[in-house]
């Protein structure tokens, strides 16, 4: 349960003997922008986390944000959170791994909310906000990078708005800051449509994310976001429709992973023979990944992120190196561990567990994710990229790969192959244009009506669409 409560000035200004480090610093940088608001409201766990409380950021301030008239930016309320980063430095939440690296996750959240007329102070919905994500990375020990779309399925604030989904960028303002525990950047996040999710999905979220810098309504240059916004940025603008279809059509989708809900199953197996299985291999141990397995991986699952606050599809781990953010698949490693090959070895069994080709294969999908599927084939097959649905239910992955991808286990010759529970598909181009014709009508916003079966016998695969009670129990 959180309080609202203004901070005095001698802590708001770092006065406090023994004031923690981390938490000075981000302070400051609050401080830099806001040098007369010394004392903003905030709102505070009032059982910590480390304590045994249910909210990760032990604060969230929130600042009165005049905008800025010569560059038309209109004024809006300025969420900071305390927390994703370590405030304390003594392990009570986050290991100290020293000042070189990032502090607890690296980063803190921040959000901008335009300030409807007559409001004299913040609404406190944004801070839950911000706690449900914070709760998310802290539990999955996912993180986020700039250009991350969130799939909320829910308006923001739970009115009747069109903004029920998030997309992250850095925050226009808030500089990164170097702490005594290490750097700390400031994510923004903005809220978008749906529509404009779905164009991020099919393309990449800072495309939108500049186009939506310029229209004014659906957020401007600091991206601030109006809940009462009723039209899309393609409402707006019809003509940017068409510089998204030119993205997908020259540059393909940058979405190229997803947890999902999805099984596969090996038709060509008799069903009495359950060794090597995937319900066996489900949580068998993962195995050190040659370097050309590991950046195989790490592209296939590089700008993939789908999060639903009902965990229908939470987030693939995302990584930042050499300037773009990698996503690897981590179910259990520790974040020290995540920047190694094992990052992506969680969807790798032991290295014992050995590569099978299958003749038939049968593959399963919840609502979400077989409307990727067109996605997956146009945006990503048809541009020579693979594409990855990595189960939320244990250790199943299921890639489609390209003809021209490296380092495939699955080949031309041998489509379907196995590495205990991870799938690959090999599809070729006639194949792909040609599933992509079957599978039309996921391509349409309206519900299907379930289950769906699609089935090509000449290539032995068959995909089922279906409710998503059916991956209530992973091992079905």
């Amino acid at each position: 349960m959180d309080e609202v409560r203004p901070t005095s000035g001698a802590q708001a200004h770092g006065l406090v003997p023994l004031f923690p480090p981390g938490l000075q610093a981000i302070y400051g940088e609050c401080r830099r922008l806001y040098p007369e608001q010394a004392n903003p409201l905030q709102v505070t766990a009032i059982v910590k986390y480390w304590l045994g409380g249910p909210d990760p950021l032990d604060y969230i301030s929130m600042y009165r944000n005049m905008g800025c008239q010569a560059q038309d930016i209109q004024e809006h309320w300025h969420y900071v959170s305390f927390g994703l980063t370590d405030l304390y430095g003594d392990n009570r939440v986050h290991e100290f791994t020293g000042a070189d690296g990032p502090s607890g996750f690296g980063f803190e959240l921040t959000f901008r909310l335009k300030r409807e007329v007559g409001e004299t102070a913040p609404p406190t919905w944004p801070a839950e906000l911000m706690q449900g994500l914070a709760r998310y990375v802290f539990q999955s020990e996912n993180t986020f990078c700039s250009g991350d779309h969130v799939s909320w399925h829910n308006p923001l604030d739970n009115s009747e708005s069109r903004i029920q989904h998030m997309l992250l960028t850095e925050d226009p303002q808030m500089q990164p800051i170097q702490t005594p525990f290490g750097t700390v950047s400031f994510l923004q996040i903005v809220g978008v449509c749906t529509e404009e999710l779905q164009a991020a999905q099919q393309w990449n979220g800072q495309g939108i994310l500049e186009l939506m810098r310029g229209v004014r309504v659906a957020g401007g240059p600091w991206l601030i976001t109006d809940m009462r916004r009723g039209e899309t940025i393609f409402d707006i603008d019809p003509h940017l429709q068409e510089r998204v279809d030119q993205g997908i059509e020259t540059e393909g989708s940058n979405l190229s992973g997803v947890s999902a809900k999805c099984v596969w199953d090996d038709l060509s197996r008799p069903p009495e023979d359950e060794e090597d299985s995937r319900s066996i291999c489900i949580g068998s141990q993962p195995r050190r990944l040659s370097d050309k397995d590991t950046e195989q991986i790490r592209e296939t699952l590089r700008k993939g992120l789908e999060f639903n606050s009902k965990a229908a599809l939470p987030p693939i781990n995302s990584q930042r190196q050499s300037n773009s953010s990698m996503r690897g698949v981590v179910k259990s490693v520790s974040r020290k561990d995540s920047l190694e090959s094992e990052s992506s070895a969680a969807i790798v069994p032991h290295e014992l567990v050995r590569t099978r080709q299958l003749e038939s294969v049968h593959l399963k999908f919840n609502q979400e994710s077989g409307t990727l599927l067109p996605l997956c084939l146009r945006g990503r097959l048809l541009h020579g990229r693979h594409f990855t649905y990595k189960s939320i239910n244990g250790d199943t992955a299921i890639t489609f790969v390209s003809t021209g991808v490296e380092g495939a286990f699955a080949t031309e010759e041998h489509p379907y192959a196995a590495h205990g529970p991870w799938l690959q598909i090999l599809l070729t181009e006639e194949f792909v244009e040609q599933m992509l014709g079957d599978l039309q009508e996921l391509n349409t916003r309206e519900e299907t009506k379930l289950p769906k079966e699609y089935s090509w016998p000449e290539k032995k695969l068959k995909i089922s669409v279906l409710p998503d009670s059916v991956f209530d129990n992973p091992l079905q």
